[in-house]
């Protein structure tokens, strides 16, 4: 039995990552802020700021050895680049990158032989888009840690890579789908649905399908890849 730990595991992706390892028969701790969501997932779990360098220390020491580190914690708003203001820009970086940044670190030392790291990124860690320049920018450098891992793992028997879904059927996608009919009078779904070939939204279990077998021990030779979650509109 492994130990699996994912940040952000209280809701969306998160819970789907950590309901999937849960039924694989892992150890499983779900970390985040909101403990009700947390508690809801029946794993083990951790009330833990990923922004807060004193606190993912303690969380890691608390834990100890480490199998798989799903980082999932994410936050996103969008504006166009010259109306986004450094609070946005800052608070985007501060969950999306110095938040990888920090578990990452901290999981280093920790991991199991043939230990996984697995980051929970973006079709915008890999293009640009329109309105998302915070969000876009915070992705790029998250994609861009788990390559600089996955080099200093290589000749190991440890791996680090990341998946990257287009929109997927989470509260944070719920609430864009909102402030676009609210701004547009237009259906925010079908508009979302319009940006991939699948022609809807993703669903959270498909995207812990893909980090449950990039996080497999036969998953080895996997190191430093982006696989992208979108229907075949990036193609790498």
């Amino acid at each position: 039995m492994r130990t699996v730990l994912v940040t952000g595991g209280g809701k969306g992706i998160g819970r789907a990552v950590v309901e999937r390892f849960t039924a694989a028969g892992e150890r499983v701790i779900a970390v985040g802020r909101d403990r009700a969501a947390l508690e809801a997932t029946g794993a083990e779990s951790a009330e833990c700021d990923v922004t807060d360098e004193a606190a993912v220390s303690a969380l890691f020491d608390r834990i100890g050895a480490l199998d798989v580190l799903v980082i999932n914690a994410g936050a996103a708003s969008s504006a166009p680049l010259a109306k986004t203001s450094l609070h946005d820009w800052n608070a985007l970086h501060d969950v999306n990158a110095t938040g990888a940044f920090l578990c990452t670190r901290a999981a280093l030392p920790r991991l199991n032989e043939h230990g996984r790291i697995v980051t929970v990124a973006s079709v915008n860690g890999r293009i640009g888009a329109r309105y998302t320049s915070a969000y876009t920018a915070s992705k790029h450098a998250a994609v861009g840690l788990a390559r600089v891992t996955a080099a200093e793992l290589a000749g190991s028997t440890k791996t680090a890579n990341a998946v990257c879904p287009g929109y997927v059927r989470t509260p944070m996608t719920e609430r864009t789908i909102a402030t676009i009919e609210r701004r547009t009078g237009k259906d925010g779904e079908a508009e979302l649905a319009k940006l991939s070939p699948l022609n809807r939204l993703l669903e959270p279990e498909e995207v812990a399908f893909a980090v449950a077998f990039l996080a497999a021990p036969e998953a080895g030779a996997i190191n430093g890849q982006t696989l992208v979650l979108d229907g075949g509109g990036i193609q790498t």
